[in-house]
């Protein structure tokens, strides 16, 4: 039976070689689950003000630019200075934005700040996670790099789960100022945690000034590279059309005939469904051929958002269960193609260029729902939040299957062989 266990949990023995792993992985786990109980919060006080699911989105479409220079810009300085500074100063950035939005909903609220600070915090999210992301792989032997992104995602996950699921039961006790000010806790926290860990500067080859110059390097690097270029490109097609969250408020409120508490409940299921299929992947490290792994997930993925969008036709008594067991399918398939994404980008790419890479990737997992977000509250609005769902699930295992016609090479990607102990090649190459 331990053995069993081997194979399917996830592996923690990284966490007892690595101190500063240790201090990171609590940091983490507090603020996402912060950031998971404001995006709740926003997302209901907005919908409570305007009644509209195109609202909804639109706060997340005003996220997009900041999330993407924030991304490109954190990369670049991620490749240029001590990584755990930059940490700490994005940080300390968003804890000030979560700040403002809790004196908003003390004071008011008025809708412009649900756009403007959730929109300057995305992008120092974004820049927290791409120093995150280029710190990690320099922290554990090669061989342990699948299962410490297996970790971080069941991380995030568990943020996934309880998150929503605790803001609903907020919103509906305490309020929404409440929910803003546990935020601020949770990144005060992450803050401290992250000043305990020791300097991360950048290794391998000579640091170069951040800025427009730096990206644009570590974009060039992209060229001629499909297995990188695949990485991006699937996670943008399953989250810009197989993500609807922003008909959840219509949904919960219509076709599940909810309030916050089932608000909540929509929110958490990937991620309760994400966080199972983190804590069992034991096995990920024995997967070579990652891309394959990739396209499979992908299309899981699709289907099981596909299926969620036709469960009004069940018996009233298995539509909320049913519904909430097929997107904790999306969330498991989800998980699977983050951590092999992740870990391809982190093995193929120098540690001189990482910073910028993983930036780039940050801004397609963070930005990528943002768009999506717009695009399912626009269809819901022009059609239905149901067709919004279905067409947007059909639309990414269609995308899916294109991609993996179009990029031969990342079909046939494989993990690199190294043996046990080694770190990351500074220059290997994924093509």
């Amino acid at each position: 039976m331990t053995r069993i266990g081997r194979r399917v949990l996830m592996d923690v023995s990284p966490l007892r070689r690595s101190r500063d792993l240790r201090c990171l992985v609590a940091g983490q786990l507090l603020s996402t689950l912060g950031a998971q109980l404001t995006m709740v919060a926003v997302a209901y006080q907005v919908y409570a003000l305007t009644r509209s699911s195109l609202d909804v989105g639109l706060v997340s479409l005003a996220q997009v630019l900041p999330l993407i220079a924030g991304a490109l810009l954190g990369g670049s300085l991620a490749d240029a200075a001590d990584r755990r500074r930059v940490l700490l100063a994005a940080q300390l950035l968003t804890l000030l934005c979560s700040a403002g939005l809790a004196v908003n909903a003390d004071t008011g609220p008025a809708l412009w700040p649900l756009f403007v600070l959730p929109a300057v915090a995305a992008g120092f999210t974004a820049t927290t996670e791409s120093a995150l992301s280029a710190i990690l792989p320099n922290l554990v032997p090669r061989s342990e790099v699948a299962s410490v992104n297996a970790m971080f995602q069941a991380l995030f996950q568990i943020g996934q789960v309880a998150g929503p699921a605790v803001a609903g039961l907020l919103l509906a006790g305490a309020g929404v100022r409440f929910v803003y000010w546990v935020d601020v806790a949770s990144i005060a926290a992450a803050i401290l945690a992250t000043f305990l860990i020791g300097p991360q500067l950048p290794q391998g080859g000579a640091a170069h000034p951040p800025g427009l110059r730096s990206i644009v390097t570590g974009l060039s690097y992209l060229r001629g590279r499909p297995v990188i270029q695949g990485v991006y490109l699937f996670d943008i097609n399953a989250m810009v059309f197989g993500m609807p969250r922003a008909v959840f408020p219509a949904l919960a409120a219509t076709v599940f005939g909810g309030g916050a508490s089932t608000l909540g409940f929509l929110y958490a299921a990937p991620g309760a469904g994400a966080l199972l299929g983190a804590v069992t992947t034991g096995w990920v490290h024995r997967v070579r051929r990652q891309g394959r792994t990739v396209i499979v997930a992908v299309v899981v993925w699709g289907a099981a958002i596909t299926c969620f969008g036709l469960v009004r036709w069940l018996p009233a008594a298995l539509v909320l269960p049913a519904a909430l067991v097929l997107l904790a399918v999306a969330g498991w398939a989800d998980v699977i193609s983050a951590v092999f994404r992740s870990t391809i980008l982190q093995l193929t790419v120098p540690d001189a260029l990482r910073g910028r890479l993983m930036g780039v990737q940050m801004a397609v997992v963070t930005g990528g729902p943002r768009i999506g977000d717009v695009e399912s509250g626009a269809v819901a609005a022009a059609f239905s939040p149901v067709a919004s769902v279905v067409s947007g699930g059909l639309a990414c295992i269609g995308g899916a299957l294109l991609l993996a016609r179009l990029l031969p090479a990342f079909r046939r990607q494989r993990a690199p062989a190294a043996p046990d102990g080694t770190q990351p090649a500074p220059a290997a190459e994924a093509a």
